[in-house]
C-alpha cells in the first residue's frame, strides 16, 4: 500500500508535523506538487487522520490525572452503549477505552487538585450507568508519550 517516498514522507511527519508542504517536500527529496498529492491520498486512505495540539494540562492548572478502570455490569444488553454515551458527557474524562476481558473500560480523568477529583468521581463518574466495580489508578509521571511508529 505505501512506497518509500510515502514512508518517507510519513517518518518526517510524524516527527516534525509542523512542516510546511515544501519543506517536508525538500526534506523527502520530491516535490512540493508531488508531496502534497501523496499526502492528500493518504489521507482519503485513512493513513493520515489529522493533526492535533498536545495541551500540556498541568499548564493550565490540571494536576491530578487518574486512569479508572470499570468492569460493567453485563447483565443489562446496552451496559456498553450507555455507559460510554454516558462517559462521553463528563468534561473532565479525556479519553475513553474499551477492553476485553476482566476489565471493560478505562478513563482517564483530569482534575485541578484532589478536591475537583473527588467532587468528580463521586458527583459524574459514580452516578455513570452499569459499572458494577470501580477501580482507580493515580497517575504519578508520563515515561513515554509517543505516537510515532517506524515506517
Amino acid at each position: 500500500m505505501l512506497d518509500d517516498v510515502d514512508r518517507r514522507i510519513l517518518r518526517h511527519f510524524q516527527a516534525e508535523p509542523s512542516l510546511t508542504t515544501a519543506e517536508l517536500a525538500e526534506r523527502c527529496r520530491i516535490t512540493s506538487g508531488v508531496c502534497w498529492r501523496r499526502i492528500e491520498k493518504m489521507q482519503a486512505a485513512g493513513v493520515i487522520e489529522g493533526q492535533e495540539a498536545v495541551i500540556d494540562w498541568a499548564a493550565l492548572g490540571y494536576a491530578v490525572e487518574v486512569s479508572l478502570r470499570i468492569t460493567l455490569d453485563k447483565t443489562q444488553a446496552r451496559a456498553f452503549d450507555e455507559f460510554t454515551a454516558a462517559a462521553r458527557n463528563v468534561a473532565e474524562v479525556i479519553e475513553i477505552q474499551t477492553f476485553l476481558g476482566r476489565v471493560d473500560v478505562r478513563l482517564s480523568v483530569l482534575a485541578r487538585d484532589m478536591a475537583h477529583y473527588q467532587q468528580v468521581y463521586r458527583d459524574r463518574i459514580l452516578t455513570l450507568p452499569h459499572i458494577a466495580d470501580i477501580e482507580a489508578l493515580m497517575h504519578i509521571a508520563r515515561v513515554k508519550r509517543d505516537e510515532v511508529l517506524p515506517v
